[in-house]
């Protein structure tokens, strides 16, 4: 499993990738290969406001769909129109091409919460 050491990580397997104040967030290569084929996802409306743990995106794979939470409180200022019609982007490339929105945080004591890979790997692995 793909576990990159710059991110964090949420227990609910998503990643933010934090960039001055903007967070870019998707969801983990282990969380892509659980979910396996996606065929579709919901992304929020630009300028929408989250707060931390709120469902915030939807993913759908052939089997199911899943709830995809927000990892930390702010404002969508961005999302991956790419993924509309193609989401398997998120399959092929989690961490890069396959990133959902990006959002401008509204509350850093959110990272305080989150994991490193290190701790994120402990809980993939079991």
């Amino acid at each position: 499993m793909n576990v990159p050491n710059n991110l964090f990580y949420a227990k609910t397997h998503e990643w933010a990738r934090k960039e001055g104040n903007k967070v870019y967030v998707g969801i983990t290569d282990h969380a892509q290969h659980e979910i396996t084929d996606i065929v579709h996802v919901e992304l929020p409306e630009v300028g929408k406001e989250f707060s931390k743990e709120q469902p915030c995106a939807v993913v759908e794979s052939v089997k199911s769909a899943f709830d995809i939470y927000c990892p930390v409180s702010g404002k969508v200022v961005e999302v991956n129109e790419e993924l509309l019609s193609a989401p398997e982007l998120i399959n092929q490339s989690p961490y890069e091409k396959g990133y959902f929105f990006v959002l401008e945080v509204a509350n850093e004591e959110d990272f305080k919460s989150l994991l490193n890979d290190e701790d994120y790997k402990k809980i993939i692995e079991g």
